[in-house]
């Protein structure tokens, strides 16, 4: 068992890296991206005889542009950009530039990691630059280069799909492109091994903040359904079984079924429409009150509660129909097994022989099923948080589709993707620990 479990733990990161290198890929081939999306904005701007405006509503320019390709690496090849989002390779964390004067002299203002900033005068001279920088800029890793007119229309050639080798001379002698520019730049380890995934390019702000402030909505949710779930369905299943064709299972069953057939969305509208709207028992939506900070413990209890009775009845009914009757079902075919009438007929009393060895086989499906629940318990139900507007890990991860935000996307999958496969592992070992006939020698 214990080589088992190593071998799993050391498959884990392996499995992880596969996933997200498919996925990281797949978002370098997907058009849509944020680039394509400002351009496109732009070409729809210009169609329409106005000034083009990215998402925050003000001119984007060539520079906008290619701060987006260096957030994500987008310049790169993509096994070097991925090793750099594991934090592999060394990446340019911080960029600053400017276009050479007719003097052949620039000016740039760089920013030291101990909050100081420098002016730093730069002289060209041919393919190599000549400045005077305080100590500080070479001993934080501070490093200097020369972009040519042809390199500057190459990137936008390449962004573009531009192949036209007369296009790209002439962009290269375009106001644009025409003058050569400095590139001062700091490389740095800033990756998943660093403990970080970028920064959001829809909020700007740090991936691991945003989904850390996500979870507990989702944790919330999701461990007391799992709770409800569990403590209602397997004592339901049990007795239905044990009661098998009686009114009380025949009645049980309709509810359960009828459960299982309505959608968690779908009964999340129903119930905002008449017990919401209509009646006015529960409020419409969100997780708490807008006046919730300044409430006492015992109202923001009672709020939390309150606001919590809908969306929490969604997202049991399914996982409650499944798991009661999985758990009837179970119980019934081991009750008629042949080991619980040997029992029986060798005089052990029937309830015991029920509680001692058929419900013990019975859970091992349930068991089975941890590495999905959990993955449930963090993700939650994307359309439920959707009808009851509840900003939790799942509307996090639609927003991220939605807005092709590649840093958010790599995040969620990534958490995602290393519950189901922990799950997995803990599956197995709780199933090793409930049948004592299953060994992983």
């Amino acid at each position: 068992m214990r080589k088992y479990i190593i071998r799993r733990l050391l498959l884990i990161p392996i499995t992880l890296i596969g996933i997200t290198f498919v996925v990281f890929c797949l978002t370098r081939m997907v058009p849509g991206g944020p680039v394509e999306r400002i351009l496109q904005e732009q070409a729809i701007g210009a169609l329409a005889g106005e000034r083009s405006a990215g998402p925050t509503g003000t001119m984007v320019s060539e520079a906008d542009i290619e701060r987006l390709e260096e957030l994500f690496n987008l310049q790169k090849p993509v096994w070097l950009a991925y090793l750099q989002w594991l934090g592999i390779r060394r990446r340019e964390v911080e960029i600053a530039k400017a276009e050479f004067g007719d003097d052949d002299s620039a000016v740039l203002t760089i920013s030291s990691l101990s909050g100081n900033c420098a002016v730093i005068e730069v002289q060209r001279e041919g393919n190599s630059v000549n400045y005077l920088a305080e100590p500080w800029f070479e001993e934080e890793g501070w490093r200097m280069r020369l972009e040519s007119p042809l390199e500057r229309a190459e990137r936008w050639a390449r962004r573009n799909g531009v192949t036209d080798e007369t296009a790209i001379a002439e962009r290269a002698e375009s106001p644009t492109c025409r003058r050569w520019r400095v590139v001062a730049y700091r490389k740095a380890f800033d990756g998943l091994l660093q403990g970080s995934l970028g920064r959001s390019y829809k909020y700007n702000e740090p991936v691991v903040g945003m989904m850390f402030e996500r979870l507990p909505v989702s944790l919330y949710f999701g461990i007391l359904g799992v709770l409800i779930s569990y403590l209602i369905s397997v004592p339901l299943g049990v007795y239905k079984a044990l009661s098998h064709n009686s009114w009380f299972d025949s009645v049980s069953s309709l509810f359960v079924f009828l459960g299982y057939a309505v959608p968690g969305f779908a009964l999340g509208a129903v119930l905002l429409v008449y017990l919401g709207a209509r009646l006015e028992w529960f409020p419409l939506y969100g997780l708490t009150s807008p006046d919730f900070p300044g409430m006492s413990l015992w109202e923001q209890v009672k709020d939390l509660a309150h606001h919590t009775v809908l969306p929490l009845s969604c997202y049991v009914v399914g996982s409650f129909a499944m798991i009661t009757m999985m758990m009837k079902n179970n119980l019934m075919e081991n009750i008629s097994a042949d080991y619980v009438r040997t029992a029986v007929a060798k005089g052990v009393p029937f309830r015991r022989a029920v509680w001692r060895h058929a419900f013990r086989n019975s859970v091992i499906p349930l068991a089975s099923t941890l590495g999905s629940t959990l993955c449930g318990v963090v993700a939650g139900s994307l359309l439920i948080e959707r009808v009851f507007d509840i900003q939790g890990f799942g509307m996090l991860s639609f927003q991220a589709l939605m807005d092709k935000d590649y840093s958010l996307i790599m995040g969620t999958l990534l958490l995602s993707s290393a519950l189901i496969v922990v799950g997995n592992l803990l599956s197995d070992i709780l199933v090793a620990c409930i049948d004592p006939r299953i060994r992983f020698d």
